[in-house]
């Protein structure tokens, strides 16, 4: 029969990044994580080991036989639950397997940190004699990357800290007073939270208690050590609020969803930084279609704003009104739903866009399906029918005209502009049709029946590299001024299309107004080409390119970028009086919601929950002459009708 020498050892394993503890922490280093009680995972140390978190918790009795037995109370404990086997022998084997340290692909080491749930001795000696067997794996000295034995718990006198091993480190008390040769030893302070705070996780800390967790934080770090909480709520909103204060080591027993939310952590997070870039390296995605997937991805530093964007504030001289509509300036987000928008107001504090007092609701559901796609999505806002996924303005077999061809046929100059491909889904459903919205030498060919004024986006590569080897460019330039130069819109008179290369690329501080830009000066174009008015659809392509790289700073950038193109578009309408602009998406992508965030500093974090399109609703704003026509909610077909019917097509 086991007897238990006394009640107490629990060993708490880090695996970890061995980090280098700066405490005045930059958004580029890893953000330790303690997986608690490890051992009532459904894999003990193995599933947190796959996670490269920090810390792995596992409590330990020591038994009058020298045993070291897994487990949180007395009652638990069986002889075949022993400390060897189940940690340091997995550790040891993988130690070996990676070439002498933690991970393979990786540089981050492996801390073990030791609870003493027995009395100091006999078990720490017992600790000491187990790890003493493996000093190429536990011993620092020897080898720099090796595993970082810490005890706490029944912590023995700091006096006596010298008396044990030097690759024998121990947890810290924040309201003990260490000598400088004792701190050498701590490698971390625990403090439970609940002795500064009552909280559930939930909402925020109320003031008085947030000053006492910071003064704790602030106490450790004067110290130069670490802090950890451990009794701590434990969710997503308590890792982030610990986390701001400054909280080192994050405590949970939710040790996958805990590394899920602090995964590429810099790409949950963002505000302005003014003369500063704090992050760095470039996040691209696989997890877009045939027109886009050359995208190179959203640099981290090169997307750091250093300062927001100017908010237009419109007159609201004809908004609501029953005046006569010329013009239609058509605003696609692609991607973009309320989370995306109010992450990117928080960030620059304020939007154009928020400045519309006439908005409405729609669904976007495509034909025979429940989540869109973009071909069906821009489809049914393009043509008002209900489109099957990467059909682009079909349905069944059957071609539906979209609101260019019913505005060229009443003499309307039209144009598509897009910071995206000239044949991705969003552009190719103004003017053309197919089955297939990867089909683009069929899409660039409906080009040929001339009906738009001005085509501008990115891609030029989608009319030199077709696959019928048709030389279609040759075919364009008898209508059209074919240019890489978006700024050359306005040359001559003649029709464009521009593949400019710079809008293939993710929004910078250098090219945030791209889109404004182009939008402004295709406005110019179509308004002379026609006297009878115009129709302009403007795309704001890589707010979904974003949600599919689950990248937060991107969102808000080209989010930015869009809200710029917004602004022109109000400008033009409050000066002409007889033009409705209309501002909305095709669907949101990946799933973001917010998390929290700071409206004095302008800081957001937010979390995505999937890297693909989702089904929730999506805002519409309406300003101009028949722009309380969009009040309500509505399907996304009903956009493009309501449109029609004001133009009067």
């Amino acid at each position: 029969m086991m007897k238990i020498i006394n009640n107490g050892l629990l060993i708490t394993i880090f695996a970890c990044f061995l980090f280098p503890f700066a405490f005045a922490a930059t958004a580029q280093q890893r953000i330790l994580i303690h997986s608690h009680n490890d051992y009532r995972q459904r894999v003990p140390f193995y599933q947190a080991y796959s996670q490269q978190v920090y810390s792995i918790e596992v409590d330990i009795f020591v038994t009058e036989e020298g045993d070291l037995l897994v487990g949180h109370d007395i009652e638990e404990l069986t002889p075949d639950a022993d400390l060897k086997s189940i940690y340091v022998l997995p550790i040891v084997k993988l130690f070996k397997e990676n070439g002498g340290k933690a991970w393979k692909n990786s540089d981050n080491d492996l801390q073990l940190m030791i609870d003493l749930k027995s009395r100091t001795e006999p078990t720490l000696t017992k600790v000491v004699e187990m790890f003493g067997q493996y000093p190429e794996v536990f011993d620092p000295i020897l080898n720099p990357n090796a595993v970082r034995v810490v005890i706490t718990g029944n912590v023995p006198k700091a006096e006596d800290f010298a008396k044990y091993p030097e690759f024998i480190f121990f947890d810290g008390q924040i309201n003990t007073d260490y000598t400088d040769a004792q701190l050498e030893r701590i490698a971390l302070i625990s403090s439970p939270f609940f002795e500064y705070a009552r909280w559930n996780g939930k909402g925020t800390l109320i003031p008085s208690q947030r000053k006492k967790v910071q003064d704790a934080i602030d106490k450790a770090h004067a110290m130069r050590k670490p802090i950890r909480f451990w009794g701590s709520p434990d969710g997503i909103t308590a890792w982030n609020t610990l986390h701001t204060l400054g909280v080192d080591i994050i405590n949970t027993d939710r040790v996958e969803k805990c590394t899920d939310f602090f995964r590429n952590f810099e790409d949950k997070n963002y505000r302005i930084e003014t003369g500063i870039h704090n992050v760095h390296g470039m996040v691209a995605t696989d997890r877009l279609d045939k027109t886009t997937s050359g995208f190179k991805g959203f640099d981290r530093e090169k997307i750091q704003l250093t300062q927001g964007i100017d908010i237009y504030h419109p007159s609201y001289s004809n908004d609501g009104t029953g005046k006569k509509v010329k013009n239609i300036i058509f605003l696609i987000g692609d991607g973009m739903g309320l989370a995306q928008i109010n992450a990117a107001e928080t960030v620059n504090k304020g939007l154009t866009l928020l400045n519309f007092k006439n908005i409405g609701l729609q669904t976007s559901n495509p034909k025979g399906d429940y989540t869109t796609d973009s071909a069906a999505g821009g489809s049914a806002l393009a043509t008002g029918e209900a489109t099957t996924n990467r059909h682009i303005s079909m349905t069944d077999g059957k071609v539906n005209l979209s609101l260019t061809d019913y505005a060229y046929d009443k003499g309307l100059a039209c144009g598509v502009i897009t910071l995206g491909n000239l044949a991705d889904a969003t552009p190719a459903a103004f003017y053309g049709h197919a089955t297939e919205r990867d089909d683009t030498d069929l899409l660039t060919d409906y080009l040929l029946d001339g009906k738009l004024t001005l085509l501008a986006g990115g891609g030029m590569d989608v009319f030199t590299d077709r696959k019928d080897k048709k030389d279609i460019l040759s075919e364009l330039k008898k209508q059209y001024r074919v240019t890489n130069d978006f700024e050359e819109i306005n040359l001559d008179d003649k029709k464009v299309i521009c593949a400019d290369g710079r809008m293939d690329l993710a929004a910078t501080q250098g090219t945030l107004d791209i889109l404004a830009e182009a939008t402004r000066m295709g406005i110019e174009k179509l308004q002379k080409a026609s006297e009878k008015g115009f129709f302009l659809m403007v795309e704001g392509a890589k707010i979904d390119y974003a949600g599919h790289a689950n990248s937060l700073p991107g969102s808000v950038v080209e989010t930015l970028s869009f809200d710029m193109a917004i602004a022109e578009a109000l400008k033009f309408a409050d000066n002409n009086g007889e033009t409705l602009v209309v501002a909305t998406a095709d669907h949101e992508t990946g799933g973001l919601t917010l998390i929290d965030g700071d409206r004095e500093t302008g800081s957001i974090t937010g979390y995505y929950v999937t890297d693909d399109h989702t089904p929730i609703m999506l805002p519409v704003f309406a300003y101009g002459p028949g722009s309380q026509e969009f009040h309500g909610v509505y399907r996304n077909t009903e956009i493009f009708h309501k449109m029609k019917k004001i133009l009067g097509l």
